[in-house]
């Protein structure tokens, strides 16, 4: 698939004539063993060398990832959990896994390979600064549904994946998330404790129970209003005129975390804007008592898109990035509040 040679002996004629396995293991930046299996973590712990992984794995001096995947019974084994812990305490190797669920064994429990998305996530954590390492960090993503009947309700077009996107982006950097999400097709980024809601109402809730932290990053485009009543039954379509809807404001989640008793240090909001961008983002920022604004131009396809522009307004001035894939906005955003974390000293309570 990569296009590369692949070791299977330590002694491969193709390799050793510059001692293969030691070049690999100098070459390393990271070591993922995946799977990990019993009797491979066994070997490890136990310092060995002899076929190409563990001689590598004992030659490297770059970080160890262990994605273990076995029986039930064999995870659960004392000498496995004591060579895990060896591995970890005298190696410093770090463990991705195992998964809980139907095994191959047709046993059902924890020994499953972690999903390669998993894998991937604790690469990236361990290859990214852990700029955010006991920081707690509050974010809420995606639309709120406000229900009109137990069939409609008043919602708006976000998609949820720049917010999904800061959540991963901070929990690469080693914060610890808690993601406040509306209804939304994405799964949870890995290391994200996720919390799932429907209105305005439960967004609120759940972000006061996620307090205290270090960051609020308030990304989820909350409806403004709710009907005043949702009517127990479907409303039927009777004559000609359209039913009345008496509607009533939302709670404002970003001003009641500004002034909270727990308020973070950093409180951040969003703003989706169709005209006058910076100035209604200053205006917001000033009205709602965050520290930073990060304003949009949602006027084209950026609500569900994979791309974004942003202005982070701040109270030292506006900072305009250019357009670029949200991934790539969340892991600026992040970079920068850990910035103002270290700037300030802060820590959540």
């Amino acid at each position: 698939l990569t296009g590369r040679a692949v070791m299977t002996d330590l002694v491969d004629p193709g390799q050793e004539h510059d001692i293969g396995h030691i070049r690999v293991a100098d070459r390393a930046d990271l070591m993922i063993v995946a799977p990990a299996t019993a009797n491979l973590i066994a070997r490890l712990a136990a310092g060995m060398a002899d076929d190409a992984v563990t001689a590598v794995a004992l030659a490297t001096r770059a970080p160890l990832l262990l994605a273990p995947s076995m029986n039930v019974n064999m995870w659960q084994h004392p000498l496995t959990a004591a060579n895990v812990r060896r591995l970890i305490d005298v190696a410093g190797a770090h463990v991705v896994g195992p998964g809980d669920g139907f095994l191959a064994c047709r046993w059902t429990g924890p020994g499953r390979l972690a999903e390669p998305a998993d894998i991937v996530a604790a690469a990236a954590r361990l290859r990214s600064a852990q700029d955010l390492a006991g920081r707690a960090v509050v974010i809420t993503a995606g639309p709120t549904h406000e229900p009109i009947d137990p069939v409609r309700y008043i919602a708006n077009r976000s998609s949820g994946k720049q917010g999904y996107a800061i959540a991963a982006a901070a929990a690469r950097a080693g914060a610890k998330v808690t993601l406040v999400s509306g209804p939304v097709a994405l799964a949870t980024p890995p290391g994200v404790n996720r919390v799932d809601v429907e209105t305005a109402r439960e967004m609120a809730d759940a972000v006061k129970r996620a307090l205290p932290a270090d960051v609020a990053i308030m990304v989820a485009a909350v409806a403004d209003w709710r009907t005043l009543e949702a009517a127990p039954e479907k409303m039927k379509k009777r004559g000609s005129a359209p039913p009345a809807l008496r509607l009533t404001e939302n709670p404002d989640i970003l001003a009641s975390v500004a002034v909270h008793e727990k308020r973070p240090k950093l409180v951040v909001g969003f703003a989706a804007e169709t005209e006058q961008v910076i100035d209604h983002a200053k205006e917001k920022r000033k009205r709602k008592g965050a520290d930073w604004i990060v304003a949009n131009d949602v006027s084209g396809d950026v609500m569900g898109g994979n791309a974004n522009a942003v202005h982070i307004v701040s109270d030292k001035g506006v900072e305009s990035l250019p357009e670029m894939p949200k991934d790539d906005v969340a892991a600026a955003l992040v970079e920068r509040i850990a910035d103002a974390l270290v700037k300030s000293g802060s820590r959540s309570r």
